[in-house]
């Protein structure tokens, strides 16, 4: 190397260094504030790029997203002095750096652990006026929107917003979890038997209407059958009536047919009669050439 360029080489990387240590940049996730010698100079930077005076100012950078604090299950005492494990999250950000800062020394886990003070007292609060029902079914989400109100006024003077507060799950110490699985048992069952009485009582209501309607419909079909039995009894006499005064010979004659057809329609059929008995009458009558 040239002994003449190398003072200028020197030169140009003492200048690239001052020119690096005399700038910084500001992205959107993040707050920047600019001290000289440990007194605060300026928190309201905007993203972008900002110069500043290298071994006198130096920046600190905290995060403007939203951040969480994901506790570890709390047990809490209900209003009935029931223990009771929670599981919570905090959503925070930072809302004012420099009073941040001031007080929080800019640290995060100082914040989550003040954050959880807080919350910590008031979800112990929340949970000693109610009872375990009410926390479990409908009262959870007040308990959310009051505890999320409260943290915001006690810690708006640390420049720190609650963005929300959530309760994940609920679960019971052992005995109670045992205690809570009866009754819930004892109550479905109560309720299974009361299904089971309501619709058996139904069903024989239900049996007994059909039976009811098949007994009238039975009475009803059955008068209907003889009172139309009878109407033909009636007519088919009426017919047997006014055939027989026409011509009571021939009338005798298929009147007689007719029972002999229905007496010896088998075979098999035996009658025991004297020969005289006017059952073969036409019989008797029937020799050739006799009238």
């Amino acid at each position: 190397m040239n002994p003449k360029k190398l003072p200028i080489l020197i030169a140009v990387v003492l200048i690239a260094i001052a020119v690096y240590s005399s700038v910084f940049t500001v992205n959107e996730r993040q707050y920047a504030i600019k001290f000289r010698l440990g007194e605060i100079v300026k928190a309201d930077y905007k993203p972008g790029l900002h110069w500043k005076v290298p071994f006198i100012n130096n920046i600190r950078k905290f995060d403007r997203r939203i951040l969480t604090l994901d506790a570890l299950p709390t047990r809490y005492l209900t209003k009935e002095k029931k223990n009771v494990n929670v599981d919570f999250f905090v959503k925070w950000r930072i809302d004012d750096p420099l009073t941040f800062y001031k007080t929080m020394a800019g640290s995060e886990r100082t914040a989550q652990e003040r954050i959880f003070t807080i919350i910590n007292d008031n979800l112990r609060a929340e949970f000693s006026n109610r009872t375990i029902q009410e926390v479990i079914s409908g009262e959870r989400s007040e308990i959310m929107r009051a505890s999320t109100k409260v943290l915001n006024e006690r810690v708006h003077e640390f420049g720190i917003a609650i963005v929300d507060v959530r309760i994940k799950r609920i679960d019971y110490e052992k005995q109670i979890s045992e205690s809570v699985y009866r009754r819930m048992a004892s109550e479905r069952t109560r309720v299974a038997k009361d299904l089971r009485s309501k619709g058996a009582e139904s069903a024989e209501k239900i049996r007994a209407g059909a039976d009811r309607k098949r007994t009238v419909l039975l009475a009803e079909a059955y008068d209907q059958a003889q009172t139309i039995r009878g109407d033909g009894d009636a007519k088919a006499s009426e017919i047997y009536a006014k055939a027989y005064k026409k011509n009571p010979e021939f009338y005798s004659f298929y009147r007689s047919l007719e029972a002999y057809r229905n007496s010896f329609s088998s075979k098999n059929d035996v009658m025991v009669l004297e020969p005289d008995s006017d059952f073969f009458s036409y019989f008797k009558k029937s020799k050739p050439g006799t009238k």
